[in-house]
């Protein structure tokens, strides 16, 4: 049976950066029409927002890289570099839930997609894990079988 590692991250990563658009879509639609938002800390002109939308377009673009370069590339390297990654975002999403807990009114619907935002990226981090492990045991069955055949 082949298991599908590349074709699994892909589709983890579309799945949370679908989540990721609504949960951002939930908060800042207000933002764009003017009207007041629920947050932890108020922007005070248009600049603290810009600066908040740079960073969210990173944190948004980053998934979409990895998601082309999963596609290309296969190497040792990028590998342990996406497991990085993978374990970065899962970190920032568990911040993301405790921080949202802070929020009053806590909107638990936002809650309940960042924790299945967080399971998913539970989920990615297992696949890249097992995806790194496989480009070893590929290696040793090459190694076996070239001795098998020398």
């Amino acid at each position: 049976m082949t298991v599908h590692y590349r074709e699994k991250i892909i589709a983890l990563w579309i799945t949370f950066l679908l989540g990721t658009l609504f949960h951002t879509q939930l908060g800042l639609m207000p933002i764009f029409h003017g009207l007041p938002v629920v947050e932890s800390h108020k922007a005070t002109s248009i600049n603290d927002i810009s600066g908040i939308m740079w960073l969210m377009l990173g944190f948004f673009v980053l998934p979409i890289l990895a998601i082309i370069f999963t596609a290309f590339f296969e190497s040792k390297r990028y590998r342990i570099i996406h497991f990085g990654l993978t374990v970065f975002y899962s970190v920032m999403n568990l911040l993301h839930i405790i921080l949202d807990l802070f929020v009053q009114p806590i909107l638990w619907y936002q809650i309940t997609l960042m924790v299945l935002l967080f399971l998913v990226g539970l989920l990615l981090n297992l696949v890249a894990f097992q995806w790194i492990k496989l480009s070893s045991n590929r290696n040793k069955e090459q190694e076996i079988f070239t001795k098998a055949h020398s």
